[in-house]
């Protein structure tokens, strides 16, 4: 299983908290999956002595630890100053981070993302960099002090897969002891599957559960997926054939004519 800063973690799902129909559904797809991480965007928090208190309850109850995030943060320091206000509101170490640098693909910017990354890890933050799967990148991340990476598998909300598949086994190999999260893309439990078989070391989700029709059972599909990602990454898969290789012995089979 999956270490963070430190911390073991009972399972390799994480769920963001977003767009359920209800918070009934969104306990029972956090049961159901049996996620080990819940993220929880501040700004569902801000205004009022009690605004949020009931969500908060409801986060609480699920027994899983929290990973607040700076979704929606356009700059360094609107994403800096929302890392602070989590870390007073959640008494937490942990951040996702993100600096959303385009609007329409909700792609990270670069700069800004290591920027804040420094920053933060210099004033004792645990960051969760919401990135791509560029090498440069990571290898900055890595360098301003996180110790987790969470490349995205396509842009938010899609629910297009993993659309760099090339990029993202090269980042995992380059990196082969940096815990790493596909974050971000992921419409379809084979999709889940397929980043573990390729060494990740979890999946984040949110649109895909949130917004199926049966949200909790699509939560256990996302589970059972990973799970069979994962087995299979460690039974050690064959390797793809140019040539066919028949699968029963030529030797020793009867000669009919």
């Amino acid at each position: 299983m999956p270490v963070f800063y430190g911390t073991d973690l009972s399972s390799r799902m994480m769920l963001g908290t977003a767009q359920y129909p209800s918070p009934s559904i969104l306990a029972q797809a956090f049961r159901r999956s049996g996620a080990g991480i819940a993220t929880v965007s501040i700004r569902r928090e801000a205004g009022g002595d009690r605004a949020g208190a009931d969500f908060w309850d409801l986060i609480r109850d699920l027994g899983v630890a929290v990973l607040p995030n700076t979704a929606g943060c356009h700059s360094v320091r609107e994403a800096v100053t929302t890392a602070h206000m989590a870390r007073e509101l959640f008494d937490t170490r942990w951040i996702k981070l993100e600096v959303i640098g385009h609007a329409d693909t909700l792609q990270p910017d670069p700069f800004g993302l290591v920027e804040a990354a420094q920053i933060l890890t210099e004033d004792g933050f645990q960051v969760f960099p919401y990135c791509t799967e560029d090498l440069v990148l990571c290898d900055r991340l890595l360098d301003v002090g996180c110790q987790v990476l969470m490349p995205w598998g396509a842009p938010i909300g899609t629910g297009r897969g993993l659309n760099n598949v090339y990029g993202l086994r090269s980042l995992r190999a380059h990196f082969p002891d940096v815990p790493m999260v596909i974050d971000a893309g992921l419409g379809l439990p084979s999709q889940a599957a397929q980043a573990m078989e390729m060494g990740f070391d979890a999946v984040l989700l949110n649109t895909a559960v949130a917004k199926a029709g049966d949200p909790a059972a699509m939560a256990e599909a996302f589970a059972l997926a990973v799970q069979a990602g994962a087995l299979a990454r460690d039974a050690d898969p064959m390797e793809p054939r140019d040539m066919a290789a028949p699968s029963t012995p030529l030797l020793g089979q009867a000669v009919l004519s």
